[in-house]
């Protein structure tokens, strides 16, 4: 076992310097080598960490032998090519989310990765979020009763420049509902218990964007949408989009109902609310007020262990501290490959449920 990783970073845009951050503070692991071909990216990451040894090619730091541990944070619709790469090798690997674009990504990725004995660890640090991790473990716990819906409103502001622009455009991204939602359709998921069986979403361009061309090409990102999933044993889940909202004062809103009460949580007021129902058919507590719920909770939910709060409350720092510790204690990855292939899944068949009109049945993208 060794007492501390060696870290590779593929990928030194601004994803990639906030997994530096997180490394440099969390303790039992330091960050050797860098791989960027975009010069400035190069330049910043190393002000960061002046020790590490800086590559223009992937290959070049996959083949150094500097490294015990990987981290891939690079444009989406490279991840597949990257992985082929990285998963021929015995390195700890983590993944930023998407994991991939496309369907044929996704099937090659998991055949690469089927044999491999070391960490492959998908990025999906929303479910570490303090009040959503607890929101998530008071659901499982039964604090609300059998789960009949889940609902996720994310009201926030437009996606922010990039380089060469790659986020303004569906074909390099995976598009907004991959790009953007597949964190929320894990946590769904999560939270249910399985994957959907089918999608029906309505979305679309309505602000953001309108006015830029790059290349002569229109910058093509949904910023609007409402996606409805349905699960297989009868829960259904909803998910409310705006990125032109980024007047709300909490901008993301998780609300578990079950059939003996509700779980909420809140950010960036990183608040939790929790609520019992009355009694079934108990209509006097409707004669009281029925916005009375029984054994109504509120409180902050905080994780005072975290060393960088980032731009994700600590749920970047939690997660590396949990990858990091399943290196050193030879564990299985808590996020895997699969979370990261049905959360593509997912925003991709809301993807095409847009397109085309009309609701989508899952096994229609994957078997």
């Amino acid at each position: 076992m060794k007492s501390e990783l060696r870290y590779g970073i593929i990928g030194a845009g601004s994803m990639g310097r906030e997994h530096i951050e997180n490394i440099k503070l969390m303790g039992g692991a330091t960050i050797t080598a860098i791989s960027d071909p975009h010069i400035p990216s190069q330049e910043e990451s190393l002000a960061m960490v002046p020790s590490a040894t800086v590559f223009s090619d992937h290959r070049g730091l996959l083949d150094s032998g500097l490294v015990d541990a990987v981290v891939i944070a690079t444009p989406n619709d490279t991840h597949a090519s990257i992985l082929k790469d990285v998963l021929a090798t015995d390195l700890a690997v983590f993944v930023e989310k998407p994991l991939a674009t496309t369907i044929e990504d996704l099937k090659s990725i998991l055949s690469w990765d089927e044999n491999r004995s070391a960490l492959t660890w998908m990025g999906l640090e929303y479910r570490f979020m303090p009040p959503v991790a607890e929101a998530i473990a008071r659901a499982k716990e039964g604090d609300a009763g059998k789960i009949h819906m889940v609902s996720i409103r994310e009201h926030r502001q437009p996606f922010y420049p990039k380089i060469d622009n790659w986020n303004r455009f569906t074909e390099r991204t995976g598009g907004t509902l991959v790009e953007k939602c597949c964190h929320y359709f894990n946590l769904m998921d999560v939270i249910i218990g399985q994957q959907p069986i089918r999608v029906f979403a309505s979305g679309g361009q309505s602000v953001n964007h309108l006015d830029e061309k790059y290349d002569g090409v229109q910058a093509n990102m949904l910023d609007n949408a409402y996606v409805i999933l349905e699960y297989g044993n009868g829960p259904r889940a909803m998910l409310d989009l705006c990125m032109f909202g980024e007047g709300s004062f909490d901008k993301e809103i998780l609300t578990i109902v079950g059939d003996e009460g509700k779980i909420e949580s809140f950010l960036p007021s990183q608040t939790i609310r929790a609520s019992h129902r009355e009694s079934a058919g108990d209509f006097s507590a409707w004669a009281r007020g029925a916005s009375r719920a029984r054994g109504g909770e509120q409180k902050i939910v905080h994780n005072y262990d975290v060393k960088y709060m980032g731009h994700h409350f600590g749920a970047s720092y939690i997660e590396h501290t949990k990858f990091r510790d399943a290196i050193l204690n030879s564990t299985p990855a808590e996020v895997t490959l699969k979370d990261g292939v049905t959360s593509v899944v997912t925003g991709l068949a809301a993807h095409k449920s847009i397109n085309e009109g009309r609701v989508v049945e899952i096994k229609e993208l994957w078997n």
